[in-house]
């Protein structure tokens, strides 16, 4: 939380004793979302705003992609490698074996031994942001790129790649859709955090006349911050910052400053 946040609104700096995190529940159990509930005796829940839901193969045909003309697939998240394979198998295609693999993060190449022999496969992986990816997909512009992605997706890749003049196929495998979020009707807390603007538009399509009140609104990444603001909603938190690269680390920031600790 910076310093120019807090001050911009000193009058909705009351306790906080409850969060709500829109996202599901950590497996982790030294997740440091337990650790904050512990350390400041605050009450976090989970509950994920969105759903990500797969694009039936027969839905996937009528955009006449062949997957098989393609020698590299770019991978930004764990629902695209699923997907993506999930697509293959449907459509009964082996994957070659000299298929190129770009991906996102370590996180998500080391996901893909759920599907593939990683050792004996052409992987590419960047360390945290697209920016870094793009640098390793620039020094292999003569490949054919798929790019297995969601409806709802940035544009930094195909922008990128078009720039470039890359050869990008976006082939859209999932979607984002809205959760039933209807038994939270009648439940306040005092912060709800967000991680996408997929959330923001799941609060308001669970509940159009949502009137923010004292309700403080965290938002991690810069879309997801622009996202409340076009809501007119009123950001009280947002992460990531250079003192609190997390999202609990700028929650747990605000809460000392809310609760005069």
């Amino acid at each position: 939380m910076s310093e120019n946040t807090v001050t911009a609104h000193p009058d909705r700096l009351t306790k906080v004793t409850s969060i709500l995190v829109t996202q599901s529940r950590p497996t982790d159990e030294k997740s440091p979302y337990f650790e904050l509930a512990r350390r400041y005796n605050i009450k976090v829940d989970f509950r994920p705003f969105i759903e990500v839901q797969g694009i039936a193969y027969k839905e996937f045909r009528k955009d006449k992609i062949n997957i098989l003309e393609h020698t590299a697939i770019i991978f930004t998240s764990r629902n695209a490698v699923d997907h993506f394979f999930r697509i293959c198998k449907e459509a009964r295609i082996e994957v070659p074996a000299d298929m190129k693999y770009f991906c996102i993060t370590e996180q998500t190449s080391n996901y893909l031994q759920k599907y593939i022999v990683i050792r004996k496969r052409k992987i590419f992986t960047g360390t945290k942001t697209a920016a870094e990816l793009l640098e390793l997909i620039k020094k292999h512009k003569t490949e054919k790129f798929l790019f297995p992605c969601s409806d709802k997706r940035t544009n930094d890749i195909p922008g990128f790649m078009g720039t470039n003049d890359l050869h990008l196929t976006e082939a859209v495998m999932y979607e984002t859709v809205s959760s039933d979020l209807s038994d939270l009707e009648d439940v306040t807390y005092d912060i709800l955090a967000f991680f996408s603007p997929s959330g923001i538009t799941s609060l308001f399509h669970n509940f159009p006349d949502f009137k923010q009140n004292k309700t403080r609104i965290a938002a991690f990444g810069p879309t997801t911050a622009k996202a409340v603001s076009d809501a007119g909603l009123i950001l009280d938190i947002q992460a990531p910052l250079p003192n609190a690269p997390s999202m609990t680390g700028a929650l747990e920031l605000y809460i000392k400053k809310a609760n005069g600790i």
